[in-house]
């Protein structure tokens, strides 16, 4: 599956943005959606997780109640809606796909995903 990841960029303190990522082919329903992000100088980080099957969602403590993934079936696309950003969001951003064959409770270790996409740049200006 080729993952592609749109919708970063500049934006001020307090602002928003939000990600996409469209999957090549269909999610099957067992299977997990994640973001990662990583800054400069930093190891690469879970952020956020969606469960095909159900929708539910699983996120870092840095960015609850701040930041929304949801998905569209329909598009085989995941979304990041990021509000109240913080310089410290600053980071590339990634989205991954974490191939299951049965239902499983969410991970964030990063090497548990299969396929990430390209990585998109967003830049958080105090």
């Amino acid at each position: 599956v080729q993952l592609q990841a749109s919708g970063g960029g500049l934006v001020q303190a307090g602002g928003s943005l939000r990600l996409s990522c469209a999957a090549s082919e269909p999610i099957f329903s067992n299977y997990h959606m994640g973001w990662f992000r990583q800054a400069p100088g930093q190891e690469r980080e879970f952020v956020a997780a969606i469960k095909w099957r159900d929708s539910n969602t699983n996120y870092a403590e840095s960015v609850k109640g701040r930041f929304t993934v949801s998905r569209d079936n329909a598009k085989n696309t995941v979304h990041l809606q990021m509000n109240g950003l913080k310089p410290e969001d600053t980071a590339v951003y990634y989205c991954s796909l974490r191939r299951l064959d049965r239902a499983h409770p969410f991970s964030s270790f990063e090497s548990l995903y299969n396929d990430w996409g390209q990585g998109t740049q967003v830049t958080v200006s105090s």
